[in-house]
C-alpha cells in the first residue's frame, strides 16, 4: 500500500464498514478505501489479524478502527455499527464482504457446510444491511456493497448452496435498489470470479474438490484480490446522481459470460 497523497482522497471524509476484512478481498477492500481518504471500520472474527491490518494502513497515513465481529451475530452487528459511528462518524459505505465457499456436491449431504453457508452469506449480509439502513435512510444518503459473484448470476456443479446463497443475494438486492429509489442510497453487487484467496481453502469433500476446484489445476491466472479492491473504490467514488448497480470481474482467460 502506498503513502496516501491528496490526488487519491476520492473519498475524504466518508466512514466506511468492510466485513470479512481479516485477509483476502476484505482487507484489500480496506487498504484501497483507505488509501481513497476514507475512514475505515475492519470487521472479522480475527482480531489479530485486523489489528496488524490497522497498523499497516494507519502507518501509511490512513485512518481505521479494528472491530470484531461475526456478522452471523446480529447484535454484534449493530455493536459493530454503533461503535463505528461514536469513533468515525455516521456510515457512509458498508461493504459486505464476509462470506464462505465450500466445494460440495448435494448428494453427499454436508449439510453442516449448507447450514454455515447460509447463515454467512445471506444471513450476515441481512444483519448487516439492517444495522445501517435506518442511519442511511435518515441522512438521505449512503452506499451498500455487497459481495455476490458470477456464480450470483449462474449455476456451476459442485457449489450449489453457494450459488443459491449468492442468487438469494443478487435477488433481495435487486428488490431493495427498487425499494431505495428517491432516498439517496445506492446499491452495488460486486461479481468476481476466480479470485487468488483464502477461500478455497475451507472445503473437505474431496471427491467434489478433485471434480470441480478449479484451483487444484490452475490453467489460468486468477483475480487479485487488489482487483475486486479497484472495482468498489470506483463504484463508491461516483458523484451522487451515479449508481453503478453491478460489475461482473472475470479472469481474462475465463470469461464466463
Amino acid at each position: 500500500m502506498a503513502a496516501l497523497n491528496s490526488d487519491q482522497k476520492l473519498l475524504k471524509d466518508h466512514v466506511a464498514i468492510v466485513t470479512g476484512a481479516s485477509s483476502g478481498i476484505g482487507a484489500a477492500v480496506a487498504r484501497h478505501l483507505a488509501e481513497a481518504g476514507a475512514m475505515v471500520a475492519m470487521a472479522a472474527r480475527r482480531e489479530d489479524r485486523l489489528t496488524t491490518l490497522r497498523q499497516e494502513i494507519e502507518k501509511n497515513g490512513g485512518v481505521a478502527i479494528a472491530v470484531k465481529t461475526d456478522v452471523t451475530n446480529r447484535n454484534e452487528v449493530k455493536e459493530l455499527v454503533r461503535h463505528t459511528e461514536s469513533t468515525l462518524g455516521p456510515v457512509d459505505i458498508i461493504v459486505n464482504n464476509a462470506g464462505v465457499m465450500y466445494y460440495t456436491m448435494m448428494k453427499n449431504l454436508h449439510e453442516d457446510d449448507w447450514e454455515r453457508t447460509v447463515d454467512v452469506n445471506c444471513k450476515g449480509v441481512l444483519n448487516s444491511i439492517g444495522a445501517v439502513l435506518d442511519g442511511m435512510v435518515a441522512r438521505g444518503k449512503g452506499h451498500i456493497v455487497n459481495l455476490s459473484s458470477d456464480l450470483g448470476r449462474t449455476a456451476f456443479a459442485g457449489l450449489a448452496v453457494y450459488t443459491g446463497s449468492k442468487f438469494f443475494v443478487e435477488g433481495m438486492s435487486a428488490a431493495l435498489r427498487q425499494e431505495l429509489v428517491g432516498t439517496g442510497i445506492k446499491v452495488t453487487n460486486i461479481q468476481p470470479g476466480d479470485v487468488t484467496t483464502e477461500i478455497f481453502n475451507a472445503s473437505t469433500d474431496q471427491e467434489t474438490k478433485e471434480k470441480y476446484d478449479t484451483s487444484i489445476n490452475q490453467s489460468y491466472k486468477f483475480l487479485d484480490p487488489e482487483d475486486i479492491a479497484r472495482a468498489i473504490v470506483y463504484a463508491v467514488s461516483q458523484p451522487p446522481h451515479v449508481a453503478v448497480n453491478e460489475i461482473l470481474i472475470e479472469p481474462r482467460e475465463a470469461p464466463a459470460f
